[in-house]
């Protein structure tokens, strides 16, 4: 296990939270047990909170957040020295930084949970049975859900936002790279959330960075419902590999846009430079940008991009238009660079785009930009992905700008969930029946 916090306050906190009930397992699956049996206990309780009640508890935790706004930012301080210590990206660092105006934003994002709708005892559907049988589908929380993610400190107070808020309990697993972030927006989110009447373990963080508490978190079946994997390539195929939980899955934004020869030329600039430049280290920055041969101000288009700073990645096709791309290779049609690079391919018209999107894509998001309505309609239902978009930048997507408040990730899957996973994401549902003394036959 790796050592308590140097800091006074959150080290207090840690040894509370190893103490309060019983110490801290050295044994992973024993460790796990342990936090699992914690949290489904608190979701018992927490499930049968009133909808106000876990809305002001979530207030709460959004204001500790911003009243502890200089523990979070020198804590992320120090993560983010430790990282340029040991050689992180920059787009690792850009994903891991906090400052005050993010810091407000995740606040914010906390807020905006608390106001949405709850989701639990919504009736999905109704019926009667011939017999007089009466049959409702409603909404309710999945359980105690693990999620396992890497460098955004964000996603500690968003995952914890929207389980409250859907009556979940959630273990938390961050990565080491943003471990100081992560237990400084911790302390305080529990704090908020318990002088609120959310008990303590209904937000746990994991107290120990050892890869194998992971492991014994995959292996829980019956212990935790749901996992939820949110980071690069290799943390989401160990935990599809190994998981013995159902699996949530966030896989990489391999993002596609399309510009069409009927593309309007200065929506198209605006557009390709926002979807790539915007936030290179976020999954929804486009990593491919597909030219139709026929679109006449492809040299404007792609020298906006290199003017603004971005290394392009071509065939021979677009290497034929500027000088300066660079020859790609094989595998950068497949690669989330996650940084001032894109690859860059020209095709002919509409079906070898759908074409190269349906070989390449990673399901996440794809956009086409054109003025042709008909076009935009065959790309919106033939492109499978979880996100279609049309005449828009691909970096909207994201679970705030569709309103669903803060997300806990982009499900890439085609099961349960798909596309920005909030509230109605983090639930199931069961049947009732009402009956009048009917016996069956």
């Amino acid at each position: 296990m790796d050592s308590w916090p140097d800091t006074g306050p959150l080290r207090c906190y840690w040894r509370r939270m190893a103490t309060k009930s019983e110490s801290v397992s050295l044994d992973p699956a024993v460790l796990i047990e342990q936090l699992a049996r914690k949290g489904r206990a608190a979701q018992r309780v927490l499930a049968a909170m009133p909808s106000d009640a876990k809305a002001a508890a979530l207030m709460k935790a959004a204001a500790a957040l911003c009243a502890d706004k200089d523990a979070i930012l020198a804590a992320n301080a120090q993560d983010l020295a430790e990282g340029e210590a040991r050689g992180l990206t920059g787009a690792m660092l850009d994903r891991l930084r906090l400052d005050d105006a993010r810091l407000e934003v995740v606040a914010a994002g906390v807020e905006a949970v608390a106001q949405l709708p709850d989701p639990v005892g919504q009736v999905i559907d109704s019926s009667e049975r011939p017999n007089g049988l009466k049959l409702s589908r409603i909404r309710v929380p999945i359980g105690l859900i693990g999620i396992i993610y890497e460098s955004r400190p964000n996603v500690t107070a968003d995952a914890a936002a929207l389980c409250v808020r859907a009556g979940n309990a959630a273990l938390l697993r961050g990565g080491s790279e943003a471990v100081h972030s992560n237990r400084a927006i911790h302390a305080a989110l529990a704090r908020g959330m318990a002088e609120g009447g959310v008990p303590a373990e209904a937000v746990q963080l994991m107290p120990t960075q050892d890869r194998a508490a992971v492991g014994a978190m995959l292996a829980a079946a019956g212990l935790i419902d749901m996992i939820v994997p949110r980071g690069g390539k290799g943390l989401v195929a160990r935990v599809q590999a190994d998981a013995r939980v159902p699996v949530l899955a966030h896989l990489d934004g391999i993002c596609h846009t399309y510009v069409h020869s009927a593309a309007q030329p200065d929506m198209a600039q605006a557009v390709t430079l926002n979807a790539k430049m915007r936030r290179t280290g976020i999954c929804g920055a486009m990593e491919t940008l597909l030219v139709d041969a026929s679109y006449p101000a492809a040299p404007a288009l792609l020298a906006n991009l290199i003017d603004a700073g971005c290394e392009l990645r071509g065939d021979a096709r677009a290497q034929a238009i500027d000088s300066r791309i660079k020859p790609a290779a094989d595998n950068d049609w497949d690669m989330e660079y996650l940084e001032a690079v894109l690859s860059v391919a020209v095709v002919d018209g509409i079906d070898q785009a759908l074409s190269h999107i349906a070989r390449h894509s990673s399901a996440h998001t794809d956009a086409i930009i054109t003025a042709d309505d008909a076009v935009a309609e065959q790309f919106l239902n033939e492109v499978d992905s979880a996100i279609v978009m049309h005449n828009a930048s691909s970096q909207f997507a994201d679970g705030g700008e569709f309103g669903l408040g803060a997300e806990i990730g982009i499900a890439t899957g085609r099961l349960h969930a798909r596309g920005p996973v909030a509230l109605e994401g983090l639930t199931t549902y069961k049947w009732q029946v009402r009956g009048s003394g009917q016996a069956r036959p």
